[in-house]
């Protein structure tokens, strides 16, 4: 069920991202508010770094990491574009849902990468399911935000 929500927001999301238009990706969600190019990247950033953590391999898109998860939107002149990172977007889901698909329902129970074995045996609710879980609350907060940016009416 909870990989289901996963895959829910996902393609939510991602159905969302088609319905944006470059131009309406630059405009902030709300006044003085992240833009969507920046909520994209930041997803794309955000579920990034969830591999190592999961133990699912390397970061594949590092160079996001500083500009979408440790800078603020506009505070970096030079953005990926919108293309770029709707590219992005789609090899990233595409990859994470293989990796996911791979993985017994006992696994997702094992710990993270972020928490020792001596600590996880005390919490053992602080395991990878639990990850995709938050991540996943993450994501369905962000899809909010950028539904802003559909035309009214």
């Amino acid at each position: 069920m909870a990989l289901d929500a996963w895959q829910g927001q996902v393609k939510s999301t991602d159905n969302l991202f088609n319905k944006l238009s470059d131009e309406q990706m630059m405009q902030e969600v709300s006044p003085s508010r992240n833009r969507g190019i920046y909520l994209l990247g930041h997803l794309i950033a955000v579920h990034d770094m969830m591999l190592p953590l999961l133990f699912l391999g390397e970061s594949q898109y590092k160079e996001l990491h500083p500009i979408f998860v440790d800078s603020p939107d506009k505070s970096t002149p030079n953005l990926p574009s919108v293309a770029e990172l709707r590219a992005k977007w789609t090899a990233q889901v595409e990859n994470m849902s293989k990796l996911f698909a791979g993985l017994t329902p006992d696994e997702w129970f094992t710990r993270h990468a972020s928490i020792t074995a001596e600590d996880f045996a005390a919490q053992p609710h602080r395991n990878r399911l639990n990850v995709v879980l938050v991540r996943t609350i993450h994501l369905s907060n962000h899809r909010g935000q950028l539904e802003f940016l559909l035309p009214k009416g």
